[in-house]
């Protein structure tokens, strides 16, 4: 039973203290309109697509309305288009255009899956797919492209971890009148995940079902605002213990806001992801939930471990909170959208070096991380492999979203606004890996992958 002190509870949290749901995303698979025609195929997307998520605006919309609560965004992912493209044949960036245009008439945000799953190898359509992203990203606007060039069962795809370091530095330089934001829309994965509400790596599995409604919650200020309210005597077991219980009450409401969605929409109810997603509104960061732990300042030491904690605490809270929770599920520690993630980069509390150890133990990776304009390819590869190890051995989601800030130099900041924030272009390591990039091939799966 619910009660008035819980009511108001959640009241202050929404009012006070950021609460919100980040995004209910409509998962939509589209194996059914492959076709040998692209032409054929693009039609029969863009009619799938406003035929299913007609009504996926309007009841958010009629939701937020009626019980007060935020959802933020209002998003679609599609199975991988690579997939399609390998039946049709054709110019990809043709199906990037349907999808924008679906996208545009059903109203919502983004559209995640212009994709390719490479861990393996390339299969037909893929590397055409893979080399059309940054035009199909400079041509559309809600279009949000992922590849995954890794998993723990199969190693790391060293020729696709090559080619995303050239794609993202082209996708940059074609958007440089655009705050480059052609490369903030491009995620690279190692261990993706198959339902996975959020922009800009969403796409829905192949082995989801035709159509599932994916809900993703946030709540950094709601998580600071409870230890903040902690004796300054409280060890750390009282701490995790208060983001446990704080977790499980922010996944309710996500769980309570994806039934409703789901009821209204007739479309099944997939998972609740509950990972903490900062925005770079004040009071609104991951950064600061570590900072009130103890922490002078993120980045300092003792960052890591703190993570690890916070990431640990809203997983156990959260848990019990839903019977589906999937995606990504932890702590995000994206630099551009998270307001004091953005004040330890500026002071020199974090380094790109720092944020990589971070990523051992939350949600995810390199997240909106701008760095210099110069940084060459060979570079951003070496990134992308780094990250991709970590996630292969540790079996966990791990990802780059890295933007070159072209014609901007280090130190300065590229401003996206909105929820995107801005970011201080951040220094990378000078001495380049290109000898070992070109050399291309498999880092073969690690020995903890033979578990059968």
């Amino acid at each position: 039973m619910i009660n008035n002190s819980e009511i108001l509870e959640t009241i202050r949290m929404i009012q006070d203290e950021h609460l919100d749901v980040r995004t209910i995303t409509m998962g939509i698979s589209l194996l059914d309109c492959a076709h040998t025609e692209i032409e054929t195929s693009c039609e029969r997307i863009y009619e799938k697509i406003c035929r299913r998520a007609e009504r996926l605006v309007p009841v958010g919309e009629e939701i937020e309305r009626e019980y007060g609560i935020p959802i933020i965004n209002k998003r679609l992912s599609v199975t991988p288009i690579a997939m399609l493209a390998g039946v049709s044949g054709g110019d990809p960036a043709l199906y990037a255009a349907a999808l924008d245009r679906a996208a545009e008439t059903v109203g919502v945000n983004f559209i995640g899956g212009y994709s390719a799953l490479v861990q393996k190898g390339f299969a037909a359509g893929d590397r055409e797919l893979i080399e059309s992203i940054p035009r199909a990203l400079e041509g559309t606007k809600r279009v949000c492209s992922s590849v995954n060039i890794g998993s723990t069962r199969a190693g790391i795809n060293m020729d696709a971890a090559a080619l995303m370091g050239r794609v993202i530095r082209e996708a940059a330089e074609r958007t440089a009148d655009d705050h480059c934001f052609g490369a903030a829309k491009i995620v690279v994965f190692c261990n993706a995940v198959d339902d996975n509400p959020f922009m800009a790596g969403a796409f829905h599995g192949v082995g989801e079902g035709d159509c599932k409604l994916n809900v993703g919650v946030s709540g950094p200020g709601v998580v600071r605002a409870a230890l903040s309210a902690m004796p300054a005597e409280a060890d750390l077991t009282a701490v995790a213990e208060t983001i446990k219980k704080t977790a499980f009450k922010v996944t309710r409401m996500g769980q309570l806001v994806g039934t409703e969605a789901s009821r209204r929409l007739d479309v099944p109810m997939g998972i609740v992801d509950l990972s903490l997603a900062p925005t770079p509104a004040v009071g609104d960061s991951v950064a600061h939930i570590l900072e009130e732990i103890g922490l002078e300042r993120c980045g300092g030491p003792g960052t890591t471990a703190a993570l690890a904690m916070l990431n640990d605490a809203v997983k156990k809270g959260g848990v019990m909170a839903s019977s589906r929770v999937g995606g990504l599920s932890g702590a995000f520690i994206p630099v551009s959208e998270d307001a004091g993630m953005i004040d330890a980069a500026r002071c020199g509390a974090l380094c790109v070096e720092k944020l990589e150890a971070m990523t051992a133990v939350c949600s995810v990776g390199l997240d909106m991380i701008v760095i210099p304009g110069d940084t060459p390819a060979a570079t951003i590869s070496g990134i992308i492999a780094d990250e991709a190890a970590i996630g292969m051995i540790n079996s966990k989601t791990t990802a780059v979203r890295v933007i070159p800030a072209i014609g901007i130099p280090e130190g300065e900041e590229l401003e996206f606004g909105g929820l995107f924030g801005s970011g201080p272009v951040m220094p990378v390591s000078r001495f380049s890996p290109a000898v070992m990039v070109a050399r291309g091939g498999q880092i073969p799966a690690p020995i903890q992958s033979l578990r059968n």
